[in-house]
Parts: structure tokens; C-alpha cells; sequence
């Protein structure tokens, strides 16, 4: 029995688009469903992205494969938009004592970093930060701006045959799995794959996967600091227009309400303090829950019971990232069976699955 369609994709967030798309490009019809009223992450995210990260300021995982699949992938899409959302910048961490700029010649050098290198300062290049040690300057970095991304995406997806939106709610309870598919509504397709980050843990399917939600709170400031580099040091500070930043972000896996949250301004304007040393004015706070995960790292594939069933979701802070490079393995995957990366398979936790689940 013919379908209706060859996937049905649940959610509109970096997950659910990127998926769409390479899927689409490999000639298949999908159906995609939004909650244009839902939670997304993606929608209040700042963007960033960055190869070298975390306090000991380390080659960020599978940094060289998913860096240069990201900027082709991003420059593609926007080619064919009026917008301009893939905004390349470097990266400007200050250091905290000559050790560290020791530390940093030294790893420039080394061929695993040098590509990301774009120079190192050894005194002050901006007065308006807190960097009298200097700092380094990283690139293949910038930033995303979400919002405008999944709206021009979209466009260009309702431009080919086979994409259809459906903005609407999606209820689980209808979804009826059959022997060679999925239904829902009246609409078939062969499989349906849930991209809606951080309500996958209340799933019937997928409840039992080792989320780690957390909450993450972004200020917008005024101030005077007259640079277009990303300020990074514990916090990031990025220019989006001539004296408008975004400042972020907190990492709070208990609170995870999606009001922000006063005690995540306090320590975000802690932070700041200790950064920049200009006034500045808040004119803005927002918060998002991130679909992070047990090892922090995407969950992706079928579910153990039912084949046509599966799940692209855990892409946590780094969605900017990770998802397109992970949307094409796993469009590749489920057209061409080719396989996919273990790290990241769902495999790896299918011991936490029981009958009992479902």
C-alpha cells in the first residue's frame, strides 16, 4: 500500500529542519508538524557556535568534521535566502596570567588547533574588557541567528513537492503504528521521527532515554564596548547590532521552568562584571530548556520495538553544530541504511529499555 508520505517528522526546532531538508535532498516526502505555540529551544537560543571550548578550552568533539560540514551547509541555505543569518565571527577569550598565554602559543603550534588559531595578543586590545594579559582569537566561529535560519529554511522546503507544515500540536495518542508504517490523522507515511527536544521525556517511546534538561538564561545589554569579536570567558557576549549584545549563558539543571529566572540574571551579570569593565543596561532576559543528555551527546535512530518509529534529539548547547552534520548521517541512514556514528546511536541505551516502557 502506497503512502501518503516517507517520513513524518515531529518538530520545527535545528533537529526537525535539518533533518527535513536532507531528507528532502535525498528525494523523500516528508510531512512536518509544529507547535508554532511550543517550547523550543531553538527559537530563544543565541546561536553560537565554537570549536574550542569548555574551562580547559579544549578541541570541541568531532570539531573538524562538524565545522566544515556546518559552514557549507549554513552558506548553502543562505544562498537562496534574502537573509543573512550565518554570521562567521572570531572568537576573543581573554587570559587570566602569562601562564596562560605560555599555554596558548605553545598549543598554536600543535596541527590539531592551529586551524583555529587566528591570533594570539599579549596585551589589551580593547578597553572596554577586562584583558590585560591579552587573550586568543579563535576562528571558523560565529554565530547563528535561529529564528531567521528555520523561517528560511522553511520557505525554501515549502517550495519543493513532497514538503508539507502542518502547524498544529502533535498528539501521540492518535499516532497508530501498523505493520509497514505510521498513520496519523488519515496521514501515512513509512516512518515518523520525533525532533521535539525536551518534550521527547514525557514520550511514551522515548521517556525512558537519560535526559538531562537544562535551563539556560540569555540577557540582551546596551552598552559601549565598540567590538564585533564574540567576548568568551565563562560567559559569551555577542554583538547583534551597534550597542546591542546577548550575554549567556547560565547552565541550571534544576529550574526548569522556562520563566527566566532572577537568580540566572545575578550570575550572568556577575560574570559580565568581571568581563567588560563599561556600564551596560539589561534591556531584555529571556530562558530556553536544552535537550541535553546523560553523556552529552545527540541521541539518534529507531526505536527498539518499533522500526518505524525514531528519534533525532540531545543536541544540548551545541545544536548549532551539531545538527547538520548529524541530519545528513542519520537522512543517509534511513534512506541508504548506511551506518551510523556508535557515540551517538540509540543503541547505546537500549539496556534501559523494558516492555514495561511502552
Amino acid at each position: 500500500m502506497n503512502k501518503d508520505f516517507d517520513f513524518i517528522i515531529v518538530g520545527k526546532g535545528l533537529a526537525g529542519i535539518t533533518l527535513a531538508h536532507h531528507l528532502v535532498k535525498l528525494g523523500k516526502s516528508v510531512l512536518l508538524f509544529d507547535d508554532k505555540d511550543g517550547q523550543s529551544s531553538s527559537r530563544v537560543a543565541a546561536g553560537l557556535y565554537n570549536p574550542v571550548t569548555g574551562r580547559k578550552m579544549v578541541k570541541t568533539w568531532k570539531a573538524d568534521q562538524l565545522f566544515s560540514y556546518l559552514e557549507s551547509y549554513y552558506l548553502e541555505v543562505q544562498k537562496l535566502s534574502e537573509e543573512e543569518f550565518f554570521i562567521p565571527r572570531a572568537i576573543y577569550r581573554p587570559f587570566l596570567s602569562t601562564e596562560e598565554q605560555n599555554e596558548w602559543s605553545a598549543r598554536s603550534a600543535d596541527a590539531a588547533y592551529e586551524p583555529y588559531i587566528k591570533e594570539i595578543h599579549f596585551r589589551s586590545i580593547n578597553d572596554a574588557v577586562n584583558n590585560p594579559f591579552g587573550g586568543v582569537e579563535l576562528k571558523h566561529s560565529g554565530f547563528l541567528k535561529v529564528s531567521t535560519f528555520l523561517e528560511c529554511a522553511t520557505e525554501q522546503l515549502l517550495n519543493e513537492d513532497g514538503f508539507n507544515l502542518i502547524q498544529e500540536k502533535f498528539d501521540e495518542k492518535l499516532l497508530k503504528i501498523t505493520e509497514t508504517g505510521t498513520e496519523y490523522k488519515g496521514k501515512s507515511a513509512s516512518k515518523i521521527i520525533f525532533c521535539e527536544g525536551v518534550q521527547s521525556n514525557k514520550s511514551k517511546f522515548f521517556d525512558w532515554l537519560p535526559f538531562k534538561p537544562v535551563k539556560g538564561d540569555i540577557l540582551t545589554i546596551e552598552a559601549d564596548i565598540k567590538t564585533s569579536l564574540i567576548i568568551n570567558r565563562g560567559i559569551f557576549v555577542i554583538q547583534i547590532d551597534k550597542n546591542r549584545f546577548k550575554v549567556g549563558s547560565t547552565y541550571n539543571n534544576y529550574d526548569l521552568t522556562i520563566e527566566p529566572s532572577q537568580e540566572g540574571r545575578a550570575t550572568l551579570e556577575q560574570k559580565l562584571k568581571e568581563l567588560i569593565s563599561v556600564n551596560y543596561k539589561v534591556v531584555d532576559h529571556i530562558a530556553g530548556i536544552r535537550p541535553a543528555t546523560k553523556d552529552r551527546k545527540p541521541i539518534i535512530g529507531m526505536h527498539p520495538n518499533y522500526e518505524n518509529v525514531g528519534i533525532f534529539n540531545g543536541l544540548g548547547t551545541k545544536g548549532v553544530s551539531l545538527a547538520p552534520y548529524f541530519a545528513n548521517q542519520f537522512a543517509l541512514h534511513l534512506v541508504n541504511q548506511s551506518a551510523l556514528d556508535k557515540e551517538v546511536a540509540i543503541e547505546r541505551y537500549y539496556a534501559l529499555f523494558n516492555d514495561d516502557n511502552n
